[in-house]
């Protein structure tokens, strides 16, 4: 018999706030390490943002840049676009000069939220300078006159700060008292779901990002999605390290304030603080996801001095991680429910993940299975459908799935296809429609007229005992046409010669799958979450 209990309560993503903070008003809704709010107190500023904007010239449609760090700012602002009916595009905060013009230039963006300086290399205001150099010359406290980016209008700073071309945080406070809640009220209510909520800027290991926009409906749908997965209640505190400008952060924040569940997050990820916070929130759901998050956490001096028995359940995504590091998460943190996920931008964030209730083997040796209401198919590119076990690329529709790439038809219909997302990414579902990720279709070295996966080489290379972390990039070869350059991160207090990991592969595979050459490296370079092969890639070059 079917459950009709169990309907989707399909909403707008300023009406989600507004509704959990009528159930839940004094009840902490973000927090971050040192600052704090209830749902009161988030739609109270929210609502005083969404009038600022709106005196300051934001209608429905427009289109309006976050430039910030994870903040409570942050979250304000994204809720007050929501309310106005505009589209927030969250900006990278690693975006230098040329990335960020591109950005602000090519999303038509009306208005951006920033900040000045945040620590010593963080300066959000130099960093517009340098995209913008025409700001100098602009007044304070008014409409600018870019030439080159006549969409753009504002400029509003949070903080103390007042420089040419940029709105003081006093003046937009200011402004905003002479707009009427009723004037935002009416505007909330004349949101429609299919409107697009958000717009992110994707590149992952391309150089040239594409703006994804996402849908009222597409956002809150998952995030509803995910809560309905991982049995989530009022009860749960859900904490991600994830940037808001990922999706990884936006579409968990409203799975959380869909049940009443409080969101923790960080202005930048620090192991330390995070083992802190997880233990004095109490937190029950924890979204590191990456590899790169979870291993600072895990390998941390002050790992064993924390209390992480209130964690229920983790995504850890152990099935991508070598086989010594998922071992090594499942003994650090023995009682949580490891879970995996697969999912990206395009689909609002995730697409297949575990239940609770699988198997240790299929929460940790797989990625899941779809959502309620989305379909994944597992296509080959040149014979078709896959049948069980089968590798090709992975496919979806459903109400996740992104409305377009702004303003490029091109990759847009390349990429849907016959009503499916086609998503570059490799897979397979088992026997019992679980899916596991095996590559990106386009993340394949030719070696000698060979195929050669890197994420095969990668798993490799992962279970030496020294090796944190690894990527592997082709590197152009005059008789090989390429070959496999290993960039790799190593487990604290290890030091071995290079020479040693490329032994260690030698009676793992085939001779031309052996890495040529092993870097060290203690910094990725990085989008928002995914690692960039193309700047590695670079790196060789140097």
């Amino acid at each position: 018999m079917l459950d009709f209990k169990a309907f989707t309560a399909v909403t707008t993503i300023g009406d989600l706030l507004l509704r959990t903070a009528a159930v839940y008003p004094e009840k902490d809704a973000i927090v971050f390490p040192d600052r704090r709010l209830t749902f009161t107190e988030l739609q109270e500023n929210t609502l005083r943002r969404a009038r600022g904007l709106y005196a300051l010239g934001v209608r429905p449609g427009d289109h309006v840049g976050i430039l910030l760090p994870s903040s409570l700012e942050t979250v304000e602002c994204f809720f007050a676009i929501a309310l106005l009916g505009a589209v927030s595009v969250p900006i990278n905060a690693r975006y230098r000069g040329d990335e960020l013009g591109f950005v602000v230039e090519n999303a038509d963006i009306k208005a951006i939220v920033t900040q000045g300086r945040v620590t010593d290399g963080l300066d959000f205001v130099a960093r517009l300078n340098e995209a913008i150099p025409a700001l100098s010359a602009q007044p304070v406290n008014a409409d600018l006159d870019l030439p080159n980016m006549p969409v753009l209008k504002r400029l509003i700073l949070i903080g103390s700060d007042e420089n040419p071309g940029f709105t003081t945080d006093a003046a937009f406070r200011e402004i905003a008292e002479t707009v009427p809640a009723d004037t935002i009220d009416a505007l909330r209510n004349r949101v429609r779901v299919r409107d697009t909520a958000l717009m992110l800027y994707t590149s992952g290991t391309t150089s040239h990002p594409k703006g994804c926009m996402i849908s009222h409906e597409s956002l809150i749908r998952t995030g509803q999605a995910m809560a309905k997965r991982y049995d989530m209640t009022e009860d749960d505190v859900f904490w991600s390290p994830l940037p808001m400008y990922h999706i990884g952060a936006m579409f968990p924040l409203c799975a959380a304030y869909s049940v009443g569940a409080t969101y923790l997050s960080m202005q930048y990820f620090d192991g330390g603080v995070a083992l802190e916070m997880i233990e004095a929130e109490r937190a029950t759901v924890t979204y590191p996801s990456f590899g790169t998050f979870i291993g600072d956490m895990i390998y941390h001096p002050d790992f064993d001095k924390r209390d992480l028995s209130s964690i229920r359940i983790m995504n850890s995504n152990m099935a991508m991680q070598p086989a010594a590091f998922a071992k090594a998460i499942q003994n650090k943190i023995p009682n949580a429910i490891q879970v995996g996920t697969f999912g990206m931008t395009e689909t609002s964030g995730t697409v297949t993940t575990s239940f609770p209730t699988d198997s240790y083997e299929e929460r940790t040796r797989r990625l899941g299975k779809p959502f309620d209401g989305l379909e994944v198919k597992i296509v080959h590119p040149e014979t078709g459908p896959c049948g069980t076990d089968e590798i090709g690329e992975i496919c979806v529709r459903g109400y996740s799935v992104f409305t377009e790439y702004y303003k490029d038809p091109e990759k847009t219909a390349e990429a849907k296809r016959d009503g499916w997302f086609h998503t570059g990414d490799l897979g397979a579902f088992d026997a019992g429609g679980t899916l596991m990720y095996h590559g990106r279709l386009k993340d394949m070295l030719k070696v000698g007229g060979e195929n050669v996966a890197a994420q095969e080489i990668e798993a490799v290379v992962s279970g030496h005992d020294a090796v944190k972390f690894c990527q592997v990039v082709g590197k152009p070869d005059a008789r090989l046409q390429e070959v496999p350059v290993a960039f790799v991160e190593l487990v604290p207090g290890a030091n071995p010669d290079p020479q040693e990991i490329i032994d260690f592969c030698k009676d793992k595979f085939s001779s031309f799958k052996v890495p040529r050459e092993v870097h060290y490296i203690t910094e990725w370079p990085m989008s928002s979450s995914k690692i960039q092969k193309f700047k590695l890639r670079e790196m060789l070059d140097q």
